[in-house]
């Protein structure tokens, strides 16, 4: 359930709220808002109907709101207003600006990612992408240069005025990890490591969780639920093409998640238009649809060579395709009320 307090309710009438719910063996999570604060309440309580009675006669509360989704604290009920994630100065996901994440797949050396940030910042990108632990198919392909490609995906983003964002696989890697990325990213493979989303809950760096390559939508916010759970409210979701029957494309984008998860979530939701479809010529097209539909943001593959890229270089868009992409999208993202970043500012 959700208790909405009045606006402008007094702290001590918020602290009764919370006293009464942890004197229940349930837990709160308080959301502030510019006039009024939230409060969702998890856990299973034995007569609902007394409980919502108990909340209502509190004095600083306005309304108590039982949610029937199984995603609760992710859900529109819970927050109807957008969560806007700020990833640092000048960079969110979910306001009026659109996030435009640009990289290799794979960090695979210095001089690769340094070419790579330099060009992706100068078309206007404001977020590094790169694997520096890769996820593969199969145990014999390149598996990424670990805390070695970390360093280098932080160097190259702080000298172009980019921030970071990376996968990690492994609770282990968690705390390593979080010491060079702005955005700690959960793959599709790892949609539901329960053990992984719970760590990175607990993190505090923003999250960007792809949804599963088989999941359905309710599966996916139930995903982002136990990383808002476990305290990280800074998440971001992301549509990478789930798996189809038809072989024409890698994963079927399924473009209408993007509504109908924002209509769900008050979480920002972006594209992954590269995985979503592994064909080079089809990702700028559909990066155009992406935003003409609403998403709050892109990840997109970028390569200064695909052809000779350790992995996903049939669908890494050379240097100038990106920077095409990027002019082909601004009129598009103006005729939506929206924006791209501001150009990125190098370190002196």
């Amino acid at each position: 359930m959700i208790i909405v307090m009045r606006p402008h309710a007094a702290e001590a009438e918020l602290d009764a709220v919370t006293t009464l719910i942890a004197s229940l063996a349930l837990t709160s999570h308080i959301s502030r808002g510019a006039e009024r604060t939230i409060v969702g309440v998890v856990g299973a309580p034995a007569d609902k109907e007394t409980l919502l009675a108990q909340f209502a006669g509190l004095d600083g509360v306005e309304s108590v709101v039982p949610i029937s989704k199984s995603f609760k604290l992710v859900s529109r009920e819970a927050r109807p207003e957008r969560t806007i994630v700020r990833i640092k100065p000048g960079i969110s996901f979910g306001g009026t600006e659109i996030a435009v994440c640009a990289g290799p797949c794979s960090v695979e050396s210095r001089e690769q990612l340094e070419t790579t940030a330099s060009a992706v910042a100068a078309a206007g990108a404001n977020i590094l992408r790169g694997g520096a632990f890769k996820p593969r198919t199969s145990p014999y392909a390149f598996q990424g240069l670990g805390e070695e490609g970390l360093k280098y995906l932080r160097d190259a983003a702080d000298r172009n005025g980019l921030a970071v964002v990376t996968e990690v696989l492994d609770v282990r890697d968690v705390e390593l990890v979080s010491k060079y990325t702005d955005i700690l990213q959960i793959g599709a493979r790892n949609m539901q490591n329960f053990t992984l989303l719970r760590e990175v809950g607990g993190a505090r760096v923003p999250a960007l969780l792809k949804r599963g390559i088989a999941a359905t939508i309710d599966e996916w916010l139930m995903a982002a639920e136990y990383i808002y759970v476990a305290g990280n409210h800074q998440i971001v979701l992301c549509e990478r093409g789930i798996r189809s029957y038809d072989q024409a494309t890698r994963n079927l984008l399924d473009l209408s998640a993007v509504p109908v998860a924002q209509g769900l979530t008050h979480l920002p939701v972006i594209v992954d238009p590269s995985h979503g479809t592994g064909i080079r010529n089809l990702v700028a097209p559909m990066s155009l649809a992406a935003v003409a539909g609403g998403a709050d943001g892109l990840i997109i593959e970028v390569h200064p060579n695909p052809a000779a890229a350790f992995s996903d270089g049939p669908q890494s868009l050379t240097l100038p395709m990106f920077a095409e992409l990027m002019a082909r999208i601004a009129p598009v993202a103006e005729a939506v009320g929206r924006k791209l970043p501001e150009p990125a500012t190098a370190a002196a």
